[in-house]
């Protein structure tokens, strides 16, 4: 388990449901896709290293859950302007944290 936080710490943490609309693999790097996220609030750039357990076309349409209030950060010079939620399965693979129901709009809170 990581430090306790407060409510308050949780409280600034922007949760969304979102959709990746293209995605593509970031040139010599074998962990990394760079995707455009439809947030419901905007178009964003997200480089994540799930290049492993995803290719970049079976991503693409895929609803996610995202943190859109991280600092940007550069990747392989790319600025990825937030992060997916994904949970490690027993066999290693990535798994994508997504919405119960598929009917959920773009932009939602979680909360």
């Amino acid at each position: 388990m990581k430090e306790e936080i407060q409510f308050d710490d949780f409280t600034k943490i922007d949760l969304r449901t979102a959709t990746i609309i293209e995605a593509e693999k970031v040139e010599k790097a074998d962990k990394l896709l760079k995707l455009t996220v439809d947030t419901g609030v905007d178009v964003r750039t997200v480089v994540s290293g799930i290049a492993e357990s995803f290719t970049a076309e079976e991503v693409i349409g895929k609803q996610v859950m995202i943190l859109l209030n991280l600092a940007p950060r550069k990747i392989r010079g790319i600025e990825s302007q937030g992060m997916l939620l994904l949970t490690t399965k027993p066999d290693g693979k990535l798994s994508f944290v997504t919405p119960d129901d598929s009917n959920v709009e773009n932009g939602i809170e979680i909360g």
